[in-house]
């Protein structure tokens, strides 16, 4: 008999503040309530809430929080979830007020970070990440860390606070994480410059979470990496052998962690060494989800996240995934053209499934060119299309 306990997920609401200087605000909290979902929650009820500027003591002003407070009585709710950073002292606060738990939109993508690492390294990257982001709750934010602790030979002399013996071990294990990140980069490093040495081609896919990057990745390595219709369904930085057929001979492809906006900073400077598979392939293979209302806000995020990484120069081919979602007045004319990228320069897309293999074949034909040294122009007119049709014409975006 099997005895395993499946807790229920927790009763949560969803709170946004639109400052108005933000033109991707989400207004929906669609993708908020995806990430509580991911990390095993279940939204209840959504709040929007709307102010010049942020309350310096509870965030969202005290009429806001009250009306917030009745929903959580209301719905029976565990834990209140926002979709902006608040600061530890706005967080104590609003736990203070609304008498549950409250979190922000950058404890929660920690969080699920935390739940899908698998890789020892993963697990570093989250650990330091979590560690940098509680050391800026220390600052007033739990009553027990006020107590004093003292007497003779005591650790850390008479008098420190247990806040400050905190501090300590957390700076401490922060320290030896990223000594031990920085060996295992070196081990990464010493494995890329063997692969480059074999001078095949390196491709990384990149893209915004949940984009279809791993399931395209099975279909064009026959690998079996863990892919899901979820936020951040893997984590892990994962290289295979791509074929190419013929005489192109072959590529390493790599499948990166995927992006979501308003990444945490900490979060991607402890994916450095992750992240670095992209910054050091020859091509990315920038996977969009061509069915996507957000499409171009989440083309712009990535983009500004390739920028921090020093990828922004790297040559690109655009793949609009999920082309099986589209319905048929959206389906493009043809399936290799050429595209803007927001900074203006033009490159080649490809339109796939990655679930149906539509498109698949243009794709690799793409990839074929690139690693025989040919330029986006040739590479359109090596595709299974009569050159006639071809332009460079930069066609519309396709919505659902």
């Amino acid at each position: 008999m099997n005895d395993t306990f499946i807790a229920d997920p927790a009763r949560v609401v969803l709170v946004g503040v639109d400052f108005g200087r933000d033109p991707d605000f989400d207004d929906s909290l669609d993708e908020l309530a995806l990430l509580a979902g991911t990390a095993g929650d279940q939204a209840v009820a959504r709040v929007i809430a709307r102010r010049k500027a942020p309350d310096a003591a509870l965030f969202v002003g005290s009429g806001k929080a009250d009306e917030i407070k009745a929903l959580v009585l209301g719905e029976r709710a565990e834990a209140v979830l926002f979709d902006q950073a608040l600061s530890p002292i706005q967080q104590r606060n609003l736990e203070n007020h609304l008498g549950v738990p409250v979190s922000d939109r950058t404890a929660l993508i920690l969080e699920i970070f935390a739940q899908r690492a698998r890789s020892h390294e993963g697990k570093l990257q989250v650990e330091l990440a979590q560690l940098q982001y509680l050391a800026t709750r220390l600052v007033r934010r739990w009553s027990h860390l006020e107590r004093q602790r003292g007497g003779i030979g005591a650790r850390g002399g008479p008098g420190e606070r247990q806040m400050e013996l905190d501090r300590r071990m957390i700076d401490e294990r922060i320290k030896q994480l990223k000594l031990r990140l920085k060996k295992v980069e070196r081990q990464r490093n010493t494995q890329r410059k063997a692969r480059a040495r074999g001078g095949q081609l390196r491709v990384s896919l990149v893209g915004y979470t949940n984009a279809g990057k791993s399931t395209l990745f099975n279909a064009l390595t026959k690998a079996d990496s863990y892919a899901a219709d979820q936020l951040f369904a893997t984590l892990d930085t994962t290289t295979r052998a791509l074929y190419l057929g013929g005489d192109n001979g072959g590529a390493l492809l790599s499948d990166t962690v995927g992006f979501i906006r308003d990444l945490p900073h900490k979060l991607v400077e402890a994916f450095k060494a992750t992240l670095q598979e992209a910054a050091d392939a020859h091509l990315l293979l920038h996977v969009i989800d061509c069915a996507s209302p957000k499409l171009l806000e989440q083309w712009a995020e990535v983009e500004r996240v390739l920028s921090e990484i020093n990828c922004a120069d790297t040559p690109q081919i655009v793949v609009f995934n999920k082309l099986d979602r589209l319905p048929d007045v959206a389906r493009p004319r043809r399936l290799v053209d050429q595209v803007q990228r927001p900074d203006g320069s033009r490159v080649l897309r490809v339109f796939v499934s990655a679930y149906s293999g539509e498109g698949l074949p243009e794709l690799r034909a793409a990839l074929a060119a690139v690693a025989r040294g040919d330029d986006a122009a040739q590479a359109l007119s090596l595709v299974a299309q009569p050159p006639a049709l071809i332009d460079t014409a930069v066609l519309p975006l396709p919505h659902p």
